[in-house]
């Protein structure tokens, strides 16, 4: 449980201890009232993102480039187990938009991030907690492991999970690709493909319901469900139709496959990779899944997978049969989801692989 405690004063190191910095601290109010709700929101994300670890002799903590804040907000201290998080209060710039900058201060070598929204429920973050748990438990690939999930007393939720400080760059796609494969390895089900629960693909639902059967798993929650959502929204019958008689006839682009029910990221494309400051790869934020390792692939239209990344990943996990056929078929899951999710500017890319499997299957 998190106990909210009496407000604290912002520590020494925190404060605007130089002229300038009083002065940048004593100009944001008026900032904000020049700038739009989005460009201050902006800005605050600039500040995250350029977060540094401060120490002092008992603790470690994260913090947001605080010094613009420290004369702006209030502190107050939350106690989290054996350690403390120091949280800005809330601070409206208007009625519906609060602005929350959040730390955990731990002792021992321990950082944490609490990463808070106000728009969804428990629920979604619970399930990214367990995706990142099953993926850390397989001991391959580097995540950043949950602690714990709640509800925000303002509505909302937040999670909060190891904090990872990342590289200057993206690391090896040669390494990236050896170790994915050695998750895929690891992480099995005896359950078959699914997962323990639904989750989310953006902020499209993915229904994770149990299957001994991959094509039937894949076409009935995944590009079923996909392609029922566009004729719902768009009113897509010709989608929906032609997608239907692919959906019925993919048995031949599995002849002669071995498909076991392997851990899946879900959601892997260049956003949601990254690689810690030793160079070593991380992945977050994961729509979790058991399913055919090669549907892993179907986001390298965005995400800069190259040839020494196949290479070693399939060092680890050998290529099987038909992999080039079956590419495009885990891309539309995607495609559909985009067009879902963005707009008619993804339909065009989503009925041209619908209609190439249907001339190749001659369907």
């Amino acid at each position: 449980m998190v106990h909210v405690g009496a407000p604290l004063s912002a520590p020494s190191f925190l404060g605007a201890s130089t002229p300038r910095a009083r002065r940048r601290a004593s100009l944001l109010p008026n900032l904000t009232r020049r700038r739009s709700i989005i460009d201050v929101l902006a800005h605050l994300l600039r500040q995250i993102l350029t977060a540094r670890l401060h120490k002092n002799d008992r603790y470690r903590c994260l913090l947001a480039s605080t010094n613009a804040f420290a004369n702006w907000l209030p502190w107050e201290m939350i106690q989290f187990g054996n350690g403390f998080l120091l949280k800005e209060r809330l601070h409206r710039l208007q009625e519906s938009v609060p602005l929350v900058v959040a730390a955990l201060i731990m002792q021992a070598d321990m950082t944490l991030i609490l990463v808070p929204s106000l728009r969804i429920g428990p629920s979604m973050f619970e399930a990214e907690a367990l995706g990142l748990s099953a993926m850390y438990a397989t001991q391959s690939i580097r995540v950043p492991m949950p602690y714990k999930v709640g509800p925000l007393p303002t509505g909302g939720s937040f999670i909060i999970m190891e904090f990872i400080e990342f590289g200057p760059s993206r690391g090896s796609q040669s390494v990236l690709g050896r170790k994915l494969a050695e998750m895929h390895q690891a992480g099995k089900s005896s359950k078959g493909f699914g997962f323990d629960i639904d989750n989310t693909i953006g902020s499209t639902p993915q229904i994770n319901s149990w299957s001994s059967d991959w094509i039937e798993f894949f076409s009935e929650h995944r590009l079923g469900y996909q392609l029922k959502l566009a004729l719902n929204q768009y009113g897509d019958s010709a989608m929906y139709e032609k997608g239907q008689r692919l959906m019925k006839n993919l048995q031949p682009l599995f002849e002669g496959v071995v498909i076991e029910p392997c851990l899946l990221h879900g959601d892997l494309w260049s956003g949601n990779i990254s690689c810690d400051k030793n160079g070593d790869p991380v992945i977050l934020d994961p729509a979790c899944y058991y399913g055919h390792n090669e549907a892993e692939f179907g986001m390298s239209w965005c995400a800069g997978f190259g040839g020494s990344f196949y290479s070693s990943y399939f060092e680890v996990m050998p290529k099987q049969p038909g992999f080039e056929k079956r590419r495009d078929l885990y891309m539309l899951y995607h495609y559909l989801n985009h067009y879902n999710l963005f707009g008619s500017g993804y339909r065009s890319s989503a009925m041209s692989i619908i209609d190439d499997y249907l001339r190749m299957l001659e369907v």
